[in-house]
């Protein structure tokens, strides 16, 4: 009879936690609050334009642009270098100035590479326009729509 009752009085506090838990759940489940930040910088770029009939899908950093499968090309002369995971960087004597970092392709073609050459596919690409500064540092930069184009194919 003792173990019942303990039973029984483990199973009541069981019972407690249960429903104590269940209305913790939905108070969590509850809609949260939209926060609002200003950031200093925009882009005329945003999610939910189109370039060359491809899909802005995020800005502000890296473009990225939703290709279906389809395929990047050299936008210059140029030569295609490994950099990080799953990107390559991008180089041209004609903009010596700068570096386009195209993450998300796959088996992208690394080494020379003649304009208009496909230099990747994928379902996504992200786009990064890196700029030298005068220190030898890289800085991000909004890209040029007609660069965009031209990575793209439409030139």
């Amino acid at each position: 009879m003792r173990w019942f009752c303990r039973s029984g009085f483990r199973a009541s506090i069981l019972a407690v936690l249960l429903l104590f838990q269940v209305g913790c759940a939905s108070e969590q489940s509850s809609t949260p609050l939209t926060r609002t930040i200003q950031i200093q910088q925009t882009w005329q770029l945003q999610p939910g334009d189109t370039i060359a009939n491809y899909a802005v899908v995020a800005g502000l950093g890296d473009i990225s642009i939703r290709l279906g499968g389809n395929s990047v090309y050299a936008p210059f002369d140029g030569e295609v270098q490994k950099n990080v995971a799953d990107c390559v960087l991008f180089s041209s004597a004609d903009v010596p100035a700068y570096l386009f970092r195209l993450c998300g392709l796959n088996q992208p073609r690394v080494g020379t590479i003649t304009q208009g050459q496909a230099i990747g596919s994928g379902e996504f690409v992200h786009i990064a326009t890196l700029r030298k500064q005068p220190e030898g540092t890289w800085a991000m930069v909004e890209p040029a729509q007609d660069i965009l184009e031209k990575l793209l194919g439409n030139s």
